[in-house]
């Protein structure tokens, strides 16, 4: 491996192998989300305990100061809205040299197995990635499933996960679902679990997270689980528990707790 793109995925995988990435690339096709009105003020407190940050460019030069930035994975995917005809109909919308100038650590793309563009989504994802090995820019494939949701199952998922890696994906993003590690076996690069939908309960949050851990995930990129929480910060250092030091969910509900408290 080059060592431009060795020294790019050291930056996103942590030296115990282990990551936390936070996206906050949402408003890409969903526009203002509850709380990610004002991207800013959302990220601050969050930037000193996430590995890398997922974004996009516009929110990037706006909403995050060069001097104190953590890596970055720079989306680079899109097209299409929730207010659309098919989320799935995405292309490339930021160039490789841009992700240069600004100096990234990955890019990130989404594409939709199983759709109407399946095609074209999985091109834009052999273009992107013939482009990140010309300049040593690590590509993360995501898994993404558009507002089908009932595609969150190992089949479809190590499908796709899979097809991701034989494509070229440095990384692949994915959905945490029952009887994960036939997701996880199945793909010969470093999966990341994604959070989709905020859920109930923190306790559910660090209940997937940590057996995602325990079936060969490596990390998550957790965004609307995180900064929706009413306790962000508490929730982002609880996570990084179990990511990192490998606490159980109920020593992360503890961590969780104690947090939320000092804030009171």
């Amino acid at each position: 491996m080059e060592w431009g793109m060795a020294n790019r995925l050291a930056q996103l995988i942590q030296s115990d192998g282990h990551c936390l990435f936070l996206p906050v690339d949402h408003g890409y096709f969903q526009g203002p989300t509850r709380k990610l009105e004002e991207p800013r003020k959302t990220l601050e407190p969050l930037l000193p305990y996430a590995d890398a940050v997922f974004i996009t460019r516009g929110v990037l030069r706006s909403s995050v100061d060069p001097d104190k930035a953590k890596p970055i994975i720079l989306r680079v995917s899109g097209g299409s809205s929730v207010v659309g005809k098919d989320l799935a109909n995405e292309g490339i919308t930021t160039s490789m040299e841009e992700a240069i100038r600004l100096n990234v650590a990955a890019v990130g793309i989404s594409i939709f197995v199983g759709t109407e563009y399946e095609k074209e989504s999985l091109l834009n994802l052999s273009k992107l990635v013939d482009d990140g090995e010309r300049y040593g820019i690590p590509v993360m494939a995501v898994t993404a499933v558009g507002k089908e949701l009932e595609k969150r199952e190992a089949r479809y998922l190590a499908l796709a996960s899979r097809i991701a890696a034989e494509l070229g994906a440095r990384v692949v993003k994915t959905y945490w679902c029952e009887n994960f590690d036939k997701v996880t076996k199945g793909c010969p690069v470093p999966v990341v679990m994604a959070g989709g939908p905020k859920v109930d309960t923190q306790r559910q949050v660090f209940d997937f997270v940590y057996d995602g851990m325990q079936k060969g995930a490596v990390g998550v990129n957790l965004g609307r689980n995180i900064w929706q929480d009413e306790h962000p910060v508490a929730m982002i250092k609880a996570l990084r528990a179990v990511i990192h030091k490998n606490a159980t969910p109920k020593e992360a509900e503890e961590i969780y707790n104690s947090e939320k408290s000092k804030k009171k």
